[in-house]
């Protein structure tokens, strides 16, 4: 390997270091608590080494909220190889759920955080990538449903945020602690109890 590969590699591992670190504090300690300071103080390199690779704490919030995204879009990628997309659509809504609840730090940090949204406001981006991606994978599914004969006289954009919709509204709730104490019977059992109700709603549109 030759310097500037070497240079390179060094970097990359730098900055992976970085983020990692910042996860880990943000999981922690939450998004007030986690600051450049505490970050570089965790991994025993100075502000500025920080500075280098990101300009402030909105872009490594962005950057890990990037890693949640590819997390997430693996796991519902893998279940393009089922082929009944009904099936599929089912699958991925108990996958999304799933790694809200298992993540629920990072879910919020995705989907609910605004400095994320910030930082693309800072670099005067438009396009949301991550959110993009995801949607086109539910979009692309609805659009199979539809050609197998689901969801006559629906469309698809609003249908498609609707389903989304659905299940962020269930994992945000569980995830604030709002099923706990809202005279819900079996609050433990809800999520889960909810979107079998939705899939029923589902399957008869």
């Amino acid at each position: 390997m030759g310097t500037t590969e070497r240079k390179a590699k060094e970097k990359e591992e730098l900055k992976a270091l970085i983020l990692k670190a910042a996860r880990k504090l943000f999981i922690e300690k939450g998004i007030g608590q986690t600051t450049i300071r505490n970050i570089a103080d965790s991994i025993d390199y100075s502000i500025g080494t920080v500075y280098v690779y990101f300009r402030d704490k909105n872009e490594i919030l962005h950057a890990l909220h990037t890693q949640g995204f590819v997390d997430l879009g693996g796991q519902l990628k893998v279940l393009f190889s089922v082929k009944d997309p009904m099936e599929r659509l089912k699958a991925m809504g108990k996958v999304y759920i799933n790694y809200g609840l298992d993540n629920p730090e990072m879910y919020d940090l995705m989907f609910t955080l605004r400095a994320p949204m910030e930082f693309l406001e800072t670099i005067q981006k438009d396009e949301w990538d991550e959110g993009k991606a995801s949607f086109d994978l539910l979009r692309t599914t609805v659009i199979q449903c539809m050609d197998a004969g689901h969801f006559k006289g629906h469309k698809l954009d609003p249908l498609c945020f609707l389903i989304w919709s659905c299940i962020h509204g269930m994992c945000s709730l569980e995830i604030g602690s709002r099923t706990k104490n809202a005279n819900i019977k079996n609050p433990e059992n809800i999520v889960t109890d909810a979107y079998d109700e939705f899939l029923i709603i589902i399957s008869n549109l």
